[in-house]
């Protein structure tokens, strides 16, 4: 069965990280581009970051450029999001998607073959 786990999410203060993890299962993701997005509520998803498939490029949105890094391990099967210097604003439900292309898109949601549940990350003093 082919599936994505995200995992890492809480509640934490303003200024502070996290790191959320991205599992695949029934697939390798070493094939696949991968990337994640979040939607805050009352708000579209919007993406985040990505990483691609052949080359490891990584890319970012302009509100996460600089705090939040992409990351993956193939021996683990499994992807990171480190997220530093939390702010209020990052507060949403955070995705991974999977697409077997070599390129990766933080605006083109709907390339992606495969997602995963979400994982609620809350920045509040």
């Amino acid at each position: 069965q082919v599936q994505l786990v995200e995992s890492g999410g809480g509640l934490v203060q303003p200024g502070t990280s996290l790191r959320l993890s991205c599992a695949a299962s029934g697939f390798t993701l070493e094939d696949y581009a991968i990337g994640w997005f979040r939607q805050a509520p009352g708000k579209e998803r919007e993406g985040v970051s990505c990483i691609r498939r052949d080359d490891d490029s990584t890319y970012y949105s302009d509100s996460v450029k600089g705090r939040f890094t992409i990351s993956r391990d193939n021996v683990k099967n499994t992807v990171y999001l480190q997220m530093n210097s939390l702010k209020p604003e990052d507060t949403a439900v955070y995705y991974c998607a999977a697409v077997k292309m070599y390129a990766c898109s933080i605006t083109r949601m709907r390339i992606y073959d495969y997602w995963g549940q979400g994982t609620q990350v809350t920045v509040s003093s």
